[in-house]
């Protein structure tokens, strides 16, 4: 797939709407079509990696800023403290469907497993 196919990269060019929450000049995060929890953001970087393990290869500091935003939106959502997750889904049989590395910032419930 291409950056001009990349969803992501086309909500990164606002290309496409989307509800962004948080942003700097390498890392967006707008909320989830599809959330699995009151809160469920996904940050990502501006520049095109195919998944976490790319983006880790290819940018030395990225990644980092892209786990900092993570925390940014979890403080801004409310969900720090208790707690949160913040997913990576790196291939296809991890669950992976959009090939641009985003992570996934959920929370504002309990997650714990099993409940309670």
């Amino acid at each position: 797939m291409s950056e001009a196919d990349c969803l992501f990269c086309r909500i990164v060019a606002k290309e496409i709407p989307a509800e962004i929450v948080y942003e700097t000049d390498r890392v967006l995060a707008f909320r989830d079509v599809n959330p699995q929890a009151p809160t469920h953001v996904l940050v990502v970087p501006r520049g095109h990696y195919r998944d976490a393990a790319a983006l880790a290869a290819a940018d030395h500091g990225l990644a980092d800023e892209v786990i900092k935003a993570a925390h940014a939106v979890a403080e801004q959502e409310g969900i720090a403290e208790p707690g949160y997750r913040l997913v990576f889904n790196t291939g296809p049989a991890a669950g992976q469907t959009v090939f641009h590395v985003h992570g996934h910032v959920i929370g504002g419930r309990d997650l714990r497993w099993p409940p309670g």
